[in-house]
């Protein structure tokens, strides 16, 4: 496996390894100097079909702390909105010298379709294809609920799961790639999900996942969860009416003002809220909720660079040795290798 295309490729091993190596890349993030010569003289393409803050800013940032050179495409504004096709496209980053192609794509299976052909010799990292996955938000999803889950048991996170965890996600199932990629890693990383959704945005089959289903958030809460992701509302990918009025969509499925006063009355001191960005406030979730201690929010946007770097580190070093236990030394401190490896 030369590529990071979906959550379901990954053991438990590869997930192991891709969230103890984000933690010494986290490491970098404390030093003065936050970069690596790890990936000097490689070349990562940052190609982008959707517009994105955060995840385009989070690989670019990771790309460069560990020294790799690292090109900017947008769909808008290139020969794409001229009618060029991924193909040509991609030959053209081919003929660049590329070494690693990230693509977010409105396309579900694009990913997958450039990493199958010969277009191009480069390592593919999907960071989003239509409504089907996006495995390095899941990776800091998983990494962001190890570290907290870590520090409960009062026990370091290299080599834990989530073995005991409760997640519930809730919200716009239908057409999250988040939440498809989150079931399955969260799973194989032994945490026990649960699916909070209306009906009517919850995808056909979703009974085959490996997760339960609820249609009820006030009961999900009172029978214990450790962690709540919440889910944006879709609108834009929306071409029909999926729920009564938004106000009613708040009360029945958001988390408001009374779900996070009653994680106190539940005696649930300790479960912590998140969300993949960008957040409807008043909507899935409360500006209170957002904003309150038990939020993990920004948490994820700053552990999205490190669990980005490892894995651009893993793809890219060729080097299948267990990450260095200090990092900034052994072979994190070294030349860029020459060959690419699977995670």
């Amino acid at each position: 496996m030369r590529h990071l295309l979906s959550t379901q490729d990954l053991s438990r091993g590869d997930a192991i390894r891709i969230l103890d190596t984000a933690e010494e890349m986290a490491a970098v993030g404390d030093r003065e100097v936050k970069k690596l010569p790890a990936l000097r003289g490689r070349t990562v393409v940052n190609l982008f079909f959707e517009d994105s803050t955060r995840t385009r800013i989070s690989f670019e940032a990771a790309a460069k702390r560990l020294s790799a050179d690292v090109i900017n495409f947008a769909a808008k504004g290139s020969s794409v909105s001229k009618g060029e096709s991924l193909k040509d496209t991609a030959q053209t980053l081919a003929a660049m010298g590329a070494d690693a192609v990230v693509i977010r794509h409105w396309a579900s299976g694009a990913p997958h379709r450039l990493a199958s052909t010969d277009w191009i010799d480069a390592a593919v990292i999907n960071a989003g294809d239509g409504t089907h996955e996006h495995p390095t938000q899941a990776l800091l999803d998983a990494f962001t609920m190890r570290r907290h889950w870590s520090r409960l048991a009062g026990t370091g996170s290299q080599g834990a799961d989530l073995s005991g965890m409760r997640v519930a996600i809730a919200g716009d199932v239908l057409h999250s790639r988040v939440a498809r990629s989150n079931v399955w890693l969260l799973r194989t990383l032994g945490a026990d999900v649960t699916l909070v959704a209306p009906p009517t945005l919850l995808p056909i089959g979703v009974e085959q996942w490996p997760c339960k289903v609820s249609y009820d958030m006030d009961r999900t809460l009172e029978q214990g969860v450790d962690a709540v992701m919440m889910l944006r509302v879709q609108g834009e990918r929306m071409n029909a009416s999926f729920f009564p009025s938004t106000r009613e969509y708040s009360r029945r499925w958001g988390f408001d003002d009374n779900r996070l006063r009653s994680l106190d009355t539940l005696g649930m001191k300790d479960t912590i809220i998140m969300h993949p960005g960008p957040m409807n406030r008043g909507l899935e979730i409360s500006s209170a909720a957002a904003d309150s201690p038990r939020s993990t929010v920004l948490a994820q946007v700053r552990n999205g660079v490190s669990v980005r770097m490892a894995a651009l580190y893993l793809l890219l070093s060729g080097d299948t040795r267990e990450p260095a236990a200090t990092p900034g030394a052994g072979h994190f401190a070294g030349a860029a290798p020459s060959t690419k490896e699977s995670i």
